[in-house]
């Protein structure tokens, strides 16, 4: 039985003399968490719509459950679900015929979509605004119904494509609890986020994408371990980060990187010592004078 719910090998694509992406590989293991980074216009979305046969790859192969999107189509949208960057519900209809709809477009009968709509309005916490227009709904809850509609028919595999951009913070980890708790059900989530503590928090493994192509991937502690062991700033009295740089840990290197802070420090500046984070592996991985070489899949 194959181990991985999503699997590329070599994809490329290209729009006009713009190369988007650029002989990528990867493998995602079933019923994890997985999360794509990348600077903006990577590809990410890209990816995404050619793995849900949204568009043709230039070349290569992918394959969903063991289906090639492009051999089997119809057997690769019947083992996914898809939410994009935008809410795609009807703001006219409520909640609750937002669900009926869906439900009955997938194929359930009057019974079933009543059922299952009643089952999603209460897994997704929207059962006090079943009724009210969507329009009057917040954009947590606009997300939360979104991913609701996704679901009306269980799938193996399920995207999100920046899921939680424009909500509040109370809005985000809300949406965190319940990817979690899909994956507990047993679905493989793959997500791209713009946002760091998102992908740190939620993936069982990371993915950064530069240049086309996979240049790191690991859990979020592998990724800050290439980083280095520690990161030296240098703050003003403002509590504002002057300058950042990576340390392995050592003394000898610890004692180099601030013996040149030294030489530059403002009279009211202090050091700080932590752990690196997210943000230093992205800006590190995703810089152009780093000469990354690209991942490859066992």
């Amino acid at each position: 039985m194959n181990k991985y719910s999503i699997e590329a090998s070599g994809l490329r694509k290209s729009f006009g003399h713009q190369t988007v992406l650029n002989g990528l590989n990867l493998a995602v293991p079933k019923g994890s968490i997985f999360a794509l980074l990348g600077p903006n216009g990577a590809g990410k979305t890209t990816l995404i719509h050619i793995l849900s046969t949204l568009i043709k790859p230039d070349g290569g192969h992918a394959w969903i459950e063991g289906h090639d999107v492009a051999a089997a189509k119809d057997e690769v949208q019947r083992s996914i679900s898809l939410t994009g960057q935008f809410a795609a519900v009807d703001e006219v209809l409520t909640g609750r015929e937002n669900l009926m709809m869906m439900c009955r477009l997938s194929g359930l009968t009057r019974k079933e979509s009543r059922s299952r709509t009643e089952e999603l309005l209460k897994r997704f916490e929207l059962e006090a605004a079943a009724d009210k227009r969507v329009k009057t709904y917040s954009g947590g809850m606009r997300r939360r119904l979104d991913l609701a509609v996704s679901l009306t028919v269980p799938r193996p595999v399920l995207f999100l494509d920046e899921p939680t951009t424009g909500l509040d913070t109370v809005s985000r980890r809300s949406l965190w609890d319940i990817i979690l708790r899909l994956k507990q059900q047993g679905i493989t989530v793959f997500l791209t986020t713009q946002y760091l503590e998102e992908a740190d928090q939620l993936a069982d493994e990371i993915a950064v994408l530069n240049g086309g192509r996979i240049v790191a991937a690991g859990t979020a502690e592998e990724l800050k371990a290439r980083v280095g062991g520690e990161v030296i700033e240098l703050r003003n009295n403002a509590d504002e980060v002057i300058r950042s740089m990576p340390t392995d840990g050592s003394v000898q290197d610890v004692r180099r990187l601030l013996n040149e802070l030294a030489q530059q420090c403002p009279p009211d500046a202090r050091i700080v010592i932590r752990k690196p984070s997210m943000d230093d592996v992205f800006l590190a991985l995703t810089a152009e004078q780093h000469p990354y070489q690209e991942v490859s899949y066992a």
